[in-house]
This record gives structure tokens, sequence and C-alpha cells, in this order.
């Protein structure tokens, strides 16, 4: 099992997960966060602390595609610690439908 980060960090992206994490697995996108599947210990302390609700752990049904997603963008944007200001529109973004689709950015983030 592994966590993943779902539709619901896109143009949020709160930080406070990166924060908490004890291994460092999560990778910033432009805005979107990742979390990498093969580094995360399953420990589950930043899925409380996801502000929006984003993160999930992969055994819950309807989560494979998250979970390539997760996969392929760890590989590619850089590592993120550090907590950071979500997005200038996180609270109008937080719990609208379909944001994947329409607002992904595939561009990195800053990192640390």
């Amino acid at each position: 099992m592994t966590y993943v980060v779902t539709d619901n960090c896109v143009r949020c992206k709160y930080t406070d997960c990166v924060e908490v994490c004890p291994v460092d697995c999560f990778y910033e996108g432009e805005n979107f966060l990742v979390i990498h599947p093969d580094e995360c210990i399953d420990c589950g302390v930043c899925e409380p602390e996801c502000p929006a609700e984003a993160i999930k752990p992969d055994t819950e049904p309807g989560l494979d595609k998250w979970l390539k997603v997760n996969a392929e963008y760890a590989q590619v944007w850089p590592n993120i610690t550090v907590k950071r200001e979500p997005m200038p529109e996180a609270k109008e973004m937080d719990g609208v439908t379909g944001k994947f689709e329409q607002f992904f950015s595939s561009e990195p983030g800053a990192g640390d």
C-alpha cells in the first residue's frame, strides 16, 4: 500500500502534508503535489494533514489512475520538504470536481 494525491489537490496545493512526511516522498508540480509510491512508507501521517482531503490510501477503490499519475510525476518533478503558502485560489478551488482534466499542469514546481 501507498498513499496517493488525488484531484482535489489541483490548484490548491496545500503543503501541510510535506512538512509531516518522515521520508520526504512528496514532489512538486506547478499546481499539484504527488507522492512517490516507492518512497512512501505507508505511515499515513500526511492524510489527516491535508486540508483539501486530497490524500488517500491506494487501497481505496478507483484510485489506480492516481497511483499512475503520482508515480509518473514523482520521477520528473523536484522534491519538496517544506511547507509553503497554498495557491491563491485554494479556498475557491477546494471541492471543485474534474480539476485534473481542466486545470492540471505537467510543469514542475520550484521544489526545495
